[in-house]
Order: C-alpha cells, then sequence, then structure tokens
C-alpha cells in the first residue's frame, strides 16, 4: 500500500543534530497522512506515495522543525505557587497570557523560586529526521475524526 491522504503510517525514526551527529531522539511514532499535523510538513512531502520499507533522511531547518526558542515562554514563579511533587524534569500545565493551556517543563528550582520552559526542548535547533516506513494501513473513521493514529505507536486514549 501507498501512503496517500488519510493513510496511517508508523515509522522507526532517529534524530539527530545535524551539526555534530549526536542523537536528540529515536523510536517508533505512528502518524495520519494528509495534512493533520501528526508529522513535520517537510518529512509528510517526502512520504507520499512511499511505501513500506522506503527509507531517507530529512534535514529540518529550525522553521521546519519546532521553531525557534521563545523567551516569552521561560518563566519564574515563587515556590509557593508550585504543586508539591513535581520536581526538575517534571511538567505542569499553567494558563498563558493568551488564556489558552500550556505545558512547561521545570528546568531548575532554586530557593524561593521555580524555573519554567515552555518552549519544546528541541525548539531552537535544526534537525535531521531520518526515518524507515514500517507500516501503512487505511485509517479508520474514527482515527480520521480525531486526526491520529489510535493504537500501536500512535494516541491512547
Amino acid at each position: 500500500m501507498q501512503i496517500t491522504k488519510d493513510s496511517a503510517v508508523t515509522l522507526q525514526y532517529k534524530l539527530t543534530d545535524p551539526r555534530t551527529g549526536q542523537t536528540l531522539d529515536n523510536g517508533h511514532t505512528a502518524y495520519l497522512h494528509g495534512g493533520h499535523e501528526g508529522i513535520f510538513p517537510k518529512v509528510e512531502q517526502a512520504l507520499e506515495g512511499q511505501g513500506v520499507g522506503h527509507a531517507s533522511a530529512i534535514e529540518l531547518a529550525i522553521e521546519e522543525a519546532f521553531g525557534p526558542r521563545d523567551e516569552a515562554l521561560v518563566l519564574t514563579i515563587p515556590r509557593s505557587e508550585f504543586p508539591p511533587g513535581v520536581k526538575v524534569g517534571g511538567h505542569l500545565q499553567r494558563m498563558g497570557d493568551d488564556g489558552q493551556a500550556r505545558h512547561y517543563r521545570v528546568v531548575k528550582i532554586k530557593g524561593p523560586e521555580v524555573h519554567l520552559d515552555g518552549n519544546h526542548p528541541l525548539a531552537g535547533k535544526a534537525l535531521r529526521f531520518a526515518f524507515k516506513v514500517t507500516e501503512v494501513r487505511a485509517a479508520t473513521a474514527e482515527e480520521i475524526a480525531h486526526r491520529h493514529v489510535h493504537g500501536g505507536h500512535g494516541h491512547h486514549h
């Protein structure tokens, strides 16, 4: 089966820093093909019409990956506002200035202050995305309605 709109696609992937070759992430992921925003658009374009076994690597500029870092998403809050039990490396959700819930990583706890970062950990980095297609199937009606792949390496409800 070839990858077309509304295909459920599973990839084995490896993300590296194109300058140093350092591995930043690797594993398997599944996404719904065809503009559902489940994978980088440049990767999706390269996968159109391909099938199981297709392998390639794509260089992604900062803007094509997770975008530039936004220093407005780096916050310092009083420890008194910090939920108990969350540690450095943990995640929490706060309302952003725009009224939308935003996810933050705890990057440092120093005395009465907690430092948070709402940027994706790979924001501000160009990436090399190497991948191999391991599965292609027609998406279910439910997956199309939800705009993501369920089960396996996809989303779990």
